[in-house]
Order: structure tokens, then sequence, then C-alpha cells
């Protein structure tokens, strides 16, 4: 059962949709919002359901996945600490377009779709950041259909790990630890290949020391190593590309929950 908590303003001030925002116009937010904990396997929403809520994750993580008619399903995407989700369904047709599911305990803020639009209104820093995020999620989608068409299953793969570090990579002992669990079948669906393919890969770059998995979690210990190969280059500035992958990570102090 679904379990409802208090939250402190502050925890949305690392929300992407709430990015800079006066703690006045975040306690505003903070009146509005529904906030729910969920346990691992925990259905948001369901694929086609009538959408009447957009929704952003605290704490946690969600796997975004379509189902075809067929009844196959795809992974679409991951959400992490801090991203927005099934916010557009409300601007559109109105029906969720996917399955959103828990994968582990998690924290989850949601608003009405009436509170959200008065919230556009009177705070156009919030549709700013709207904006940004359609863009930047765009964007994503557009560099991985050109992934697909253009570059061969290791850069591929190593670009799917390198966008999971980006959105939720946290400095561990030894590497870079992806703050969720990760079975290879989700990484071969982000990356458009085989389960076979992935663990063929993943398999030989554990023994070459690039990452390692255990238990579902998985650290990329070598990211100047997965850099070169994601951008297909023989020769690498490693400590240059260690540094960008670095930069890209949210320290874990911006992440905790505060409710």
């Amino acid at each position: 059962m679904n379990s409802v908590a208090a939250l402190d303003p502050g925890a949305l001030g690392s929300v992407d949709l709430f990015l800079d925002l006066s703690p006045a116009a975040l306690t505003e937010v903070t009146a509005l919002t529904r906030v729910r904990h969920l346990p691992k396997d925990g259905r948001v929403f369901e694929q086609g359901e009538p959408a009447e809520r957009a929704h952003a994750l605290i704490d946690g993580g969600v796997r975004i996945s379509q189902s075809g008619s067929d009844g196959g399903q795809v992974l679409i995407r991951f959400i992490g600490p801090g991203e927005m989700f099934g916010a557009v369904a409300l601007f559109t047709d109105q029906r969720y377009p996917a399955d959103a599911v828990t994968m582990v305990e998690s924290l989850e803020v949601s608003w009405s779709e009436a509170d959200l639009r008065d919230l556009l209104h009177r705070h156009p820093r919030i549709a700013m950041n709207v904006i940004r995020i359609i863009g930047k999620r765009l964007k994503e989608a557009q560099e991985r259909v050109r992934e697909l068409s253009t570059q061969r299953v290791e850069r591929r793969v190593a670009h799917a790990l390198l966008r999971l570090v980006r959105q939720a990579g946290q400095i561990a002992q030894g590497g870079t630890a992806i703050d969720f669990p990760l079975r290879r079948k989700d990484v071969a669906d982000i990356s458009g290949t085989t389960l076979h393919t992935v663990s063929r890969i993943l398999t030989a770059w554990e023994k070459a020391g690039l990452v390692v998995s255990h238990r579902q979690r998985l650290t990329v210990r070598d990211a100047a190593r997965i850099m070169c190969i994601a951008e297909d280059a023989t020769i690498c500035a490693g400590a240059n590309a260690a540094s960008a992958v670095r930069a890209s990570i949210r320290p874990l102090t911006n992440r905790q929950t505060r409710y």
C-alpha cells in the first residue's frame, strides 16, 4: 500500500521542474504537492490510463517502459532523483504513454493538472524549466536514434552507461556507482541490442577492469576508457575524460532526501 508523507519545501529545490525558484515559491508549490512512499515494484501509473497528475521523483528510481500490440515491453528511460515524468501527457492526449514502476523503494511527488497549470501561469521560471527539460530529453532521444543508425554496438553500450552515470551516478569506492538496480536486459534495451550481446560486452569490460557488477548494481571503474569507447577514440586523454564524467555527476549531498 502507498503511504503519504509530509515534505520539507527544501526537498523540491533540487527537482528539475523547480530549479531557481525562491523559497517562498517552493513553499507555495509544497502546499499543492501530494507525496507518496512507494515500495519496490510499485506502479506510479499505467500505460493508457487517464493522465491526471504530473510526477517527480525525490528519492529512489523509476523504470518507464512501453508495451506494444504484441505484448512485448520496451524500456524507454529511467527516472532518477530530481527528475520530472508523466507531465507531457497532461498537454497532449491526456493518456499516459507508458508504464512507470519503481525499481527500489521510492519517494514520489505529484501535482494535479489544474495546480500545475496555475503554477505555470504564476511562475514563469517553472515554464522555462519545462521547456529546458523537454528540450534536453528531445536531444537525448535524437542522440539515441543517431547512435542506433550509425554506431557499432560497443559504442552504443558505452554511451548508455555514460548517460546513466550522468543521470544517477554516485562517487563510490573504486569508481562511480549507478544508483539503482540495473539488469543487463535494461542495458540491452536502451542500447538497442540483445541480452546476449550486452552480456558478452559487459563481461569483457569487467575482466578488463572497466566496470564491476554485483547483484544488479553496476559501477563504472574506468570512466576515461568507457568514454574513449563511446567516442571511438583509440588514444584519449584519460585524465580529461575521467574529469568530464566526474564533473557531470551530482554530489550525493545534493540528493539527500529532506522529508
